[in-house]
């Protein structure tokens, strides 16, 4: 089948990057090359910007109703191309279709929430102390806004990264991640443009995986931009936030976990399986939320390891494409030579593998002086750590230097907002696993998983500015 062929798209026009570059963006599975993209050049993301600067007055200065109006469109019509993007996930990421569809699902309510935002009160009267005075607090758009989406829910987590900007009255240069140019980024854009966005309110730049640090640099760095965010991993967040820090930009970085999830004694076991399973291993473990680390009471550790393996034997692995595959492929040779190596480690250094054959992955006897214990794992391997109790559980799901989700599972819910108060994450689930996402809460993490918060009015609240305004009763009295 012949690759598919995509061009930038600046200022609501598919272009080729001024110098003509390409870069291949292939299939996980298959290694074939699924889409040739145009490799945009520090030139194009300039070109980008100049675009979302032109875009900014008019789409600023746009009615509250025409901005609901577009981005419910755009809710509409994503949901429509749900059996395309279906089909292009699992080209371009190897994501099966359950994955895809909830992709599809969470995007759209994304759009809509955003929307909503749109005609929420954007200030508020102040006291003063000037008689006859009215002080007020407004929020405003910042301005051009530079996002960057990643290629493992990349949908879900594009849409994420342009609404809010968008619904605050930003215009936005998107760049997604190079192993999904598509479904992270172009997607987004050709659905926004077709629900009557304005030209140049949103831009995306495609590059090669050689030039992404020089991409992403111009952009955080061009003086128009006002404000950054970022969704990937920790590494990669470190400089893309220390340059928007040097640059006096505000940023909003939602980056990698090393999620626990805790299984008490009294937990229901069937339902515990079920919800591990789910949290280690949907979208084959590349999801910030997923599931590292299973701690589980040592009266039930054997019980229930022996149930969450045989569960995950009884589901199919492999092809993407086809609908009955449960666990697909991880994104690259990189990424699967990473987690076999953490693995392998364990392993020699006298951990246990119980599960068999070319499937996920389950480890127990695993030791604190392990990478795997450690390091996010981000793909289809999860560790099982038997404690003694609660304050040992907590101890080790709090021993990371992430901070982003965490899973109580209990019987005793008031048990589990205890507990729930001293896990140190932006995150956590009371009966319920490490992997959730609804788009009017507050997400995102503390520590080196990032700061800054997407979802609901706290995304608004991030790519808006306060500014104080008065206006004076009468004229006023000066002393001299």
């Amino acid at each position: 089948m012949a690759s598919e062929k995509r061009e930038l798209f600046i200022g609501g026009e598919n272009v080729p990057a001024l110098d003509g570059r390409t870069t291949e963006d292939l299939n996980p599975y298959t290694g074939d090359v699924f889409a040739v993209v145009a490799a945009a050049g520090t030139a194009d993301v300039t070109r980008a910007v100049d675009a979302a600067q032109a875009a900014f007055e008019q789409w600023s200065a746009t009615s509250p109703a025409t901005r609901r109006a577009i981005l419910l469109r755009a809710a509409d019509l994503l949901e429509a191309r749900a059996p395309d993007v279906v089909r292009v996930m699992a080209a371009e990421v190897g994501g099966v279709a359950g994955w895809a569809g909830f992709n599809v699902a969470l995007a759209t309510n994304v759009l809509r929430e955003s929307a909503a935002a749109v005609t929420q009160p954007v200030g508020e009267v102040l006291t003063t102390e000037t008689a006859g005075q009215l002080s007020l607090a407004v929020r405003e758009p910042l301005g051009v806004v530079a996002a960057f989406a990643p290629w493992n829910a990349p949908v879900i987590l594009s849409t994420r990264a342009v609404a809010a900007p968008l619904a605050a009255g930003n215009t936005v240069v998107l760049k997604p991640s190079e192993d999904a140019p598509i479904t992270a980024g172009l997607l987004i854009a050709e659905v926004l443009h077709e629900a009557g966005l304005p030209a140049g309110a949103l831009n995306v730049v495609t590059n090669d995986p050689a030039d992404a640090a020089d991409v992403a640099a111009a952009l955080i760095t061009d003086p128009r931009v006002r404000a950054v965010n970022f969704t990937g991993s920790t590494e990669v967040g470190r400089t893309v936030g220390t340059l928007a820090a040097q640059h006096l930009k505000p940023a909003v970085l939602e980056l990698g976990g090393k999620n626990a999830l805790l299984v008490l004694e009294d937990a229901d076991l069937d339902h515990a399986v079920n919800a591990a399973v789910f949290g280690s291993f949907h979208n084959s473990g590349q999801i910030c939320m997923s599931t590292d680390r299973v701690l589980v009471h040592r009266s039930i550790a054997e019980e229930f390891t022996t149930r969450f393996v045989a569960k995950l034997a009884a589901l199919p692995h492999g092809d993407p494409g086809d609908p009955g595959t449960v666990f697909g492929p991880v994104i690259n040779r990189r990424s699967a030579d990473r987690v076999s190596a953490l693995v392998e480690e364990a392993v020699s250094a006298g951990a246990r593998r119980r599960t068999e054959g070319t499937g996920p992955i389950v480890l127990d006897r695993v030791t604190p002086d392990m990478r795997i214990f450690r390091q996010e794992i981000f793909g289809p391997a999860v560790v099982i750590v038997p404690v003694a109790d609660d304050d040992e559980a907590v101890a080790i799901a709090n021993d990371t230097e992430h901070g982003l989700t965490a899973g109580i599972l209990t019987e005793d819910t008031r048990r589990g907002l205890a507990l729930a108060r001293r896990i140190r994450t932006g995150i956590v689930h009371v009966g319920n696993q490490t992997v959730a996402d609804e788009p009017q809460a507050p997400f995102g993490g503390v520590k080196s998983s990032g700061y800054g918060r997407f979802g609901g009015r706290w995304g608004v609240e991030a790519f808006s500015a306060t500014r104080w305004v008065t206006v004076a009763g009468s004229h006023g009295h000066f002393p001299y």
